[in-house]
Order: C-alpha cells, then sequence, then structure tokens
C-alpha cells in the first residue's frame, strides 16, 4: 500500500467511468497499491448519476451534450472546462488531493490543474489521442483550429509534470513535440485485464441464423471506419448470405452509419447493440468467428493503440484490419492487414478467415498468447506504479 495517504484526481472529458475501460483499470490499480482516488467525468446513457462510489473509487459526472462540427466541439468543450473545474474545487475542499491526472481529448484539462498547481497539486497527462491529427481526421484541413490543437497540446505538456504515454509513437510526440523530458515520460499500453475479458461458449443467437458472426467493437465516429465495414459488409453478402455483424459501441456517428446501413440494404445483416454493459459484450465477441477494425489510414489512428485490438486478442478472436503502424505492433501475427481503405480487400481476407477455421484458430491462439506473456494489464500496471513512485518521489526498496 505505498501510495496511502495519497489523494489522486483523475478527469475524463469525454467518456464516463466506469465506461472507459483504460481510465477505470489505472483508477483501480492505483487504488489497489493504497491511493484514494476520485474521478471528474461526463454523464452518458446508463452513467446518469451525479455522485456514486463504484469499488471504492468517487465518481462525479456532469452533463455534456456530445457534439458535431467544430463550433459544436467548442461548446461541448467549454462546458466540459466549467464542470471539471467547479467539481475539482468541490472535491479539493472536501479531501484535498495531491496530483491530477487528465485524460484528453480534448488537451483542456490543464486549464483546471494550472489552477492547483501553487498549492503544490502535481499535474500527470494521460495521453490518449493525439488532438492536431484527430483534428485533421475529423475536418481533413489545417488552419487556425489545427494550431490551435498545437497550442493546446504544447501547453499541456508544459503545464505537466510527468506524462503517460499509450504507446512508443505517443511517447516520440510528448519529447519531440512537446518537450518534455524522456525521464518523465512513460510508456503504459492499454494492455487488457484478463480478469475482466473471459473467454465463454460461444451463444448462437447472436448469429441470428447464420453460420458466421463478424464482431466489432468500439467508439463510432467518423475515424472509425464503420462506413468501409458497411462496403465490405455488401461485397462479402453478394458472394455467401452465411455471414451476420455484430456491433457494439455507440458514438456520435452511430445513427447515420444505421441508416447508411438501411439504404444498403443490409439490416437484416447487422444488428447495433450501442453501449451495453460487460456481460452482452463478452457474449457477442466470444460468439464472433472473427473480429475487425476498420479504422481509416489516418494519421492519428496509424499513431494510437485501440483499446479493441488487443480485447480482440484477450478473446482469442482472429482480427481484420487496415495496414497502420500501431495496430500491427499491437496484433503482429493475430491479424491480417487489408490495402488501406480498400473494402473489398478487407472484405476478401474476412471471407479467406471464414474459409479456413485452422488458421483462425492459429492467429487466436498466437493473439492470446501475445496478450498473455507481453501485452496483458498485468504487465502494464507494474509501469503506471513505477511512473506514480516518480510522481510521489518514492524510492523503491
Amino acid at each position: 500500500m505505498e501510495f496511502a495517504g495519497k489523494h489522486i484526481l483523475i478527469v475524463i472529458e469525454n467518456l464516463p467511468a466506469p465506461f472507459d475501460r483504460r481510465v477505470w483499470q489505472e483508477a483501480s490499480t492505483l487504488k489497489e497499491n493504497g491511493a484514494k482516488v476520485s474521478i471528474v467525468c461526463p454523464k452518458m446513457k446508463g452513467y446518469d448519476e451525479s455522485y456514486e462510489v463504484v469499488d471504492g473509487i468517487e465518481i462525479y459526472r456532469h452533463n455534456l451534450k456530445e457534439a458535431k462540427g467544430v463550433l459544436g466541439y467548442l461548446l461541448e468543450y467549454s462546458q466540459a472546462i466549467f464542470w471539471e473545474f467547479v467539481l475539482s474545487w468541490k472535491i479539493y475542499f472536501k479531501n484535498k488531493f495531491h496530483v491530477i491526472q487528465g485524460c484528453n481529448p480534448p488537451d483542456l484539462i490543464f486549464f483546471t490543474a494550472l489552477f492547483f498547481k501553487p498549492f503544490g497539486v502535481k499535474y500527470v497527462f494521460d495521453h490518449h489521442d493525439i488532438n492536431p491529427e484527430l483534428y485533421i481526421s475529423k475536418f481533413e484541413k489545417k488552419g487556425f483550429f489545427y494550431k490551435l490543437m498545437l497550442l493546446f497540446e504544447k501547453l499541456t505538456f508544459k503545464t505537466a509534470n510527468f506524462s503517460i504515454a499509450t504507446n512508443q509513437s505517443y511517447k516520440k510526440i510528448a519529447i519531440n513535440r512537446g518537450k518534455m523530458n524522456p525521464d518523465k515520460v512513460q510508456v503504459v499500453r492499454s494492455g487488457p485485464k484478463l480478469d475482466r475479458l473471459k473467454l465463454l461458449d460461444p451463444i448462437e443467437k447472436y448469429k441470428k441464423g447464420k453460420k458466421y458472426l463478424i464482431g466489432y467493437i468500439g467508439v463510432i465516429g467518423e475515424q472509425e471506419g464503420l462506413d468501409l465495414l458497411l462496403e465490405s459488409a455488401a461485397y462479402i453478402i453478394s458472394k455467401r448470405k452465411d455471414v451476420h455483424f455484430g456491433i457494439v459501441g455507440g458514438g456520435t456517428h452511430l445513427k447515420e452509419i444505421q441508416e447508411i446501413c438501411s439504404k444498403m440494404g443490409l439490416d437484416d445483416y447487422f444488428d447495433f447493440y450501442g453501449r451495453v454493459d460487460d456481460e452482452t459484450m463478452l457474449k457477442v465477441l466470444n460468439t464472433a468467428d472473427v473480429c475487425v477494425n476498420p479504422d481509416k489510414p489516418t494519421a492519428m489512428n496509424d499513431l494510437s493503440t485501440m483499446n479493441k485490438i488487443m480485447e480482440y486478442m484477450a478473446l482469442k478472436k482472429p482480427i481484420v484490419q487496415y495496414t497502420l503502424k500501431e495496430g500491427k505492433f499491437s496484433a503482429d501475427k493475430a491479424s491480417l492487414y487489408a490495402k488501406n481503405t480498400d473494402p473489398i480487400d478487407f472484405g476478401d481476407k474476412i471471407i479467406h478467415l471464414l474459409d479456413n477455421p485452422e488458421l483462425r484458430s492459429e492467429m487466436g491462439n498466437y493473439g492470446y498468447e501475445r496478450v498473455l506473456d507481453k501485452l496483458s494489464w498485468e504487465f502494464e500496471s507494474k509501469k503506471l506504479i513505477n511512473l506514480y513512485r516518480k510522481v510521489f518521489n518514492i524510492t523503491k526498496n
């Protein structure tokens, strides 16, 4: 219990806790090591209580309307900054915290952290998304707002005492673009927690009478490539009718994707489950024969580690994805890699796996062993603890 007596406030802008799987693993690990942990995050469907204690972690939630477009995002982020500031002071007066861990996107939580630094509160930046690249991915242009994203990123790193990077690509950005001391940047990958991602027997009802199920979990936004997946599905279904798709996750483009699915005449081959509890998610993904990551090859996606890939691997699922740098690092031989933005090649890769059960088994076992040996939270959590020893200036005996 080496962090006994320490209080850590974790601030999340875009997802609620405990739904944000990476942050919840971090919070739980810090609590297990003696720290008091509080979280400020938005409300969303299924997570709408203003105050809740889950597994001894206090969660303070605020209203937040998801937005589209540049002006919409400005309004969303302004609302988030206001509530993060107000709730942080409420928590501080109730029980002083020693660290704020800010989880982006966006890179604006440093505004709140600045007001607490004079009181000796340290700021740890938990770098989930590279926002300048994310802006380009969403709006396909640079200009004033892109430069503003670069400025916010620069100020975030300048404010941060330490930074957590999700992979080596993000660490390079922290050092090269953020000018951070390499000793103060720690890579902590979003390794799956194996006691959560349990292997279950397939449940045939999720296949809706089809022979095969293709599974997806993740946020449904512009850059996640669900529109490309629909094109791949149409191609596959033109050749065979024995395939069903189970889509788990929500986001700003869920309704739009559902409408496109209907217009393409694919409703009988798709189930959109939205944001669901772990039990439902595990039933769907354990039933899947192949899991997919259709993320578009943007600069942001190329350099980002996606939770879904390692979660698929933890469930022994073979994967099909586009050829992205960090995606290839995570999955290695557990995945087939389609030509970028080529939904026909993506579809052919899925068909190849469906027609080769031995290859599916081989790839699934490889991914599972890779998680067990190198990428699970059991390994990554130790890196988080090592970083917080530096934060609290604790020397390990």
